[in-house]
């Protein structure tokens, strides 16, 4: 008896071992280390796999690229980057060719529509401002708002600054994502409260609210915070470019007025996306012409076209774009990757704008459609507003 006891009482510590390994993260293989210039080694530990490959957005091409890992003596995959600059990068693994496997070493990811990765910032530099450092940090709500267009209650993040306390008004930015993105897509992906914090904090912007809004007007949430339940997030929904969400979004500014402290009125407005969002923001922007007085267009899709086709959103588009600037504007902000798919219709837009005569200011950056120009670009955006 004495014997079954202490054989019980084994096993059970072994199991409670092992189960405080897995909890306090006692896996032996490391990934990513990061070294002291800055290269990263990934491991895998796949001793059967017959080929292992890192995806990720630090190797060359246009939106990242896929190289190669080699199998040591005990069965770990491993390779080795150059020195990287300072910046957040996502990876995965290509295991056997089964795309999408996640770094059992590494527990922090993101998700990007469909597609979860594993992520790690490099400080040092730009990625400094998206790390959560010892400042002064901004609050996150998620409020709904009813949106009487499409008969049911939306989702919307809101960020409001440290200094959001008391009875002082704050000026907002309305801070829109692209397609396949959600409310949740500039909080999880473009590190957005880090950078608000940041430069708030180090006294390089002013202290704002940011709405982040869901830009498919046919959802009510983000994936898993809606009604509909767990669906698989897509880029092929409906109703994101044909002129709903513009004629929706006063609903929005009147709501956020009516909810937070905001100076509600046009020099304290500020619209800013990317992609699909810079293609709203310039289309609501130029639709309300005394709404808002700063506007950024990041890798912004530009030109109007199928979808497109019938709506009175998107009709004498030019006409309304020139009413915008007569009726005055701040800043006018454009960015783009010189490798961009849209770069082109980028710089035929701009093209048409000088050609009438209207003020800009133009960022260009090497690289794709990526989330790391995204960063870049708000933290470049947010120093000009509110001045």
């Amino acid at each position: 008896m004495k014997k079954l006891t202490f054989l019980a009482v084994a096993l059970m510590m072994s199991v409670a071992a092992m189960a405080q390994q897995a909890l306090w993260g006692g896996a032996a293989v490391v990934s990513p280390e990061v070294h002291p210039d800055n290269s990263v080694t990934f491991r895998y530990n796949a001793p059967k796999a017959r080929t292992v490959q890192v995806v990720g957005d630090f190797i060359p091409g246009d939106n990242g690229g896929t190289v190669a890992m080699t199998q040591n003596d005990k069965g770990v995959w491993e390779y080795t980057t150059e020195p990287l600059a300072s910046e957040l990068y996502s990876y995965s693994f290509i295991v056997d060719g089964v795309r999408g496997v996640s770094d059992p070493s590494n527990v922090y990811q993101i998700r990007d529509v469909a597609s979860v990765t594993n992520y790690f910032v490099i400080g040092g530099g730009q990625g400094d401002l998206y790390l959560n450092k010892d400042v002064p940090h901004g609050s996150i709500h998620k409020d709904w708002y009813y949106c009487s267009q499409e008969g049911f209650n939306r989702r919307v993040t809101v960020y409001t600054p440290a200094a959001y306390d008391g009875k002082k008004r704050f000026p907002v930015l309305y801070l829109l994502h692209g397609i396949g993105g959600d409310e949740e897509a500039w909080m999880d992906l473009g590190r957005a409260s880090q950078i608000l914090d940041n430069l708030i904090a180090s006294g390089k912007a002013e202290p704002m609210i940011v709405v982040m809004t869901n830009g498919n007007i046919s959802q009510q949430a983000a994936p898993g915070y809606g009604p509909e339940g767990f669906v698989v997030p897509s880029m092929g929904l409906p109703k994101t470019m044909e002129g709903s969400f513009e004629a929706a979004f006063p609903e929005v500014v009147k709501f956020i007025d009516g909810k937070y402290r905001t100076i509600a009125k046009k020099s304290s407005r500020a619209i800013a996306g990317l992609s699909m969002g810079g293609f709203h923001s310039m289309q609501i922007s130029k639709e309300y012409p005394d709404m808002f007085d700063y506007v950024g267009l990041f890798s912004a899709a530009l030109s109007v076209g199928g979808q497109q086709a019938g709506s009175p959103i998107y009709e004498n588009v030019d006409q309304k774009v020139d009413t915008q600037f007569a009726k005055g504007l701040k800043l006018y902000w454009i960015a783009c990757g010189n490798t961009d798919f849209l770069y082109q219709n980028n710089l035929n837009y701009m093209a048409s704008l000088k050609e009438r005569g209207h003020d800009y200011i133009y960022y260009e950056t090497g690289g794709g459609h990526i989330w790391r120009n995204w960063r870049d670009y708000l933290s470049k955006f947010l120093p000009q507003l509110f001045k």
